[in-house]
C-alpha cells in the first residue's frame, strides 16, 4: 500500500497531461484537414495499437518487472506529444497517434499489475479506486488547463500546439519519479516463474471472465464514442468554444474522481464488484439519455457529470474482479483487460464519427442501450 500514494501521482500528472489536450485534440487535428470522421479513424489509430500492444506490455512486465515496462510507459507520453507539438502535416499527427499508443498502452495496466501485486483482496478494490481517482484528478484540471493554454503562443508555434509541447515537458516528472521513488513490486520469484500463457492469452473466451471482459470492452466503446464527437455536439448544440469545453470536461472529472476516491471502495467492500458494475451501467445510461436533452454550458456540464460518475464505478471495479479471479501472471491479465477497453476505443470513435454526421443524437443514444443492455447480460451470465 506504500506504493499507492506514488501510483496516484503518477497517473495523475500522466492524465493531467492526457487530459490537457482533450478539448485541443479536435480543434488542432481540424487546422490540418481532418473531418469529424477522418479525427474519428485518428483517434481509433491509437487504441489499435493499444489493443495489440497491452497483452504484450503485460507479458513483459510478468517477466522482467513492473518500474522498466512504466518507464517506456511514460517516455512515450514525453516523445509522441512533443511529435504532436511539431506536426504540420496530418499524416505526421497519425505517425505520432500510432506511436504512442504503442508506447503508452504500457503504463496503465502496468500501474495496475502493481496494485494487484501489492493489496489484498479485501483492499483490492480501493487500491484501483486510488489509481481511478488520480486519473479523474488529472482530468478534471487537465481540460481546463488545456482551454487556457490554446490561447497562448511559444516559441512561434501555432497556438493550438501549445499545449502538447507542455504535456511533453510535464511528463518528464512522472518519470522522474518512477525512476526514483517507486520500488519494484514484482517479486524475484514471481518474475522466473511463467503464468500459463494460454490460460490469460484466451482469458476472454472462457469462464465468468468472458461477460467481465466483454462488458470492459462495451464501457470504452461508448465512452470512447462521446469523446470523440462531444466536443462537436457541445459546439453544434450550445456553441461552446474549445476554453468552455475544457470547463465541461473538468466538472465530469470532479465527479468521477469524487466516486473513485471516495466512494467506490466502500461500494466494492459492501456489495461487491458485481453489483458495484450493474449499477454503474445503470448510472451511465442514464447519463447517455440526458446529454441528448443538454442544452446550455449548464446542462451539458450536469449530465456529463452524470454519466461520469457512473463511467467512474467501472473501470475500478471491472480491474479489481479480475485481479481477483486471477492467482498468477496479473500482469497480461490486465493487459488483456486494456486490450478490451482498446478495442473499443478503436471502434468507438470512428462509428460514433459517421453516425453523428447522419444523426447528431444517434452516438449517445447508441451509449445508452448497450450500457443498459450490457446491465441487464451481466446480471444473467455473472452468476
Amino acid at each position: 500500500m506504500k506504493r499507492l500514494p506514488i501510483l496516484f501521482s503518477i497517473l495523475f500528472l500522466v492524465m493531467l497531461g492526457f487530459g490537457i489536450i482533450i478539448p485541443v485534440m479536435p480543434y488542432y487535428a481540424e487546422s490540418l484537414g481532418a473531418t469529424e470522421a477522418i479525427f474519428g479513424w485518428l483517434m481509433a489509430s491509437y487504441s489499435i495499437m493499444q489493443f495489440i500492444f497491452s497483452p504484450i506490455w503485460g507479458k513483459i512486465s510478468d517477466r522482467i518487472g513492473r518500474k522498466p515496462v512504466l518507464l517506456i510507459g511514460i517516455s512515450g507520453y514525453i516523445i509522441t506529444f512533443s511529435m504532436f507539438a511539431f506536426a504540420n502535416q496530418l499524416w505526421e499527427l497519425f505517425f505520432a497517434r500510432i506511436l504512442a499508443g504503442i508506447l503508452s498502452s504500457a503504463t496503465l495496466p502496468t500501474a495496475m499489475a502493481v496494485v494487484a501485486d501489492t493489496t489484498s483482496e479485501e483492499d483490492r478494490g480501493k487500491g484501483m479506486g486510488i489509481l481511478g481517482a488520480g486519473m479523474g484528478l488529472g482530468f478534471i484540471f487537465g481540460p481546463a488547463i488545456g482551454g487556457i493554454l490554446s490561447k497562448y503562443s511559444i516559441l512561434g508555434m501555432e497556438r493550438l500546439a501549445t499545449p502538447f509541447l507542455f504535456t511533453a515537458a510535464l511528463s518528464i516528472i512522472p518519470f522522474i519519479m518512477t525512476l526514483f521513488l517507486l520500488p519494484e513490486s514484482l517479486s524475484k520469484d514471481k518474475g522466473k516463474r511463467k503464468p500459463t500463457q494460454k490460460k490469460y492469452r484466451f482469458a476472454i473466451t472462457y469462464g465468468h471472465l468472458t461477460i467481465v471482459y466483454l462488458t470492459a470492452f462495451i464501457v470504452s466503446f461508448t465512452l470512447a464514442g462521446l469523446e470523440g464527437t462531444f466536443a462537436y455536439f457541445a459546439k453544434d448544440r450550445t456553441g461552446v468554444t474549445s476554453h468552455d469545453l475544457g470547463y465541461i470536461f473538468a466538472i465530469m472529472g470532479i465527479a468521477s474522481a469524487f466516486v473513485q476516491g471516495g466512494v467506490i471502495g466502500k461500494l466494492i467492500k459492501k456489495y461487491g464488484e458485481e453489483k458495484t458494475i450493474k449499477l454503474g451501467l445503470l448510472i451511465s445510461s442514464v447519463g447517455f439519455l440526458l446529454i441528448i436533452f443538454a442544452h446550455s454550458f449548464f446542462t451539458m456540464a450536469l449530465f456529463l457529470a452524470i454519466f461520469g460518475m457512473g463511467n467512474g464505478m467501472m473501470r475500478p471495479s471491472i480491474s479489481s474482479l479480475i485481479s481477483k479471479k486471477t492467482k498468477s501472471g496479473q500482469g497480461i491479465a490486465i493487459g488483456v483487460m486494456d486490450s478490451m477497453d482498446s478495442l473499443g476505443r478503436m471502434i468507438g470513435p470512428p462509428l460514433a464519427g459517421s453516425l453523428y454526421l447522419y444523426f447528431m443524437d444517434t452516438p449517445y443514444i447508441l451509449g445508452a442501450v448497450l450500457t443498459f443492455v450490457f446491465m441487464i447480460l451481466f446480471h444473467v451470465f455473472y452468476q
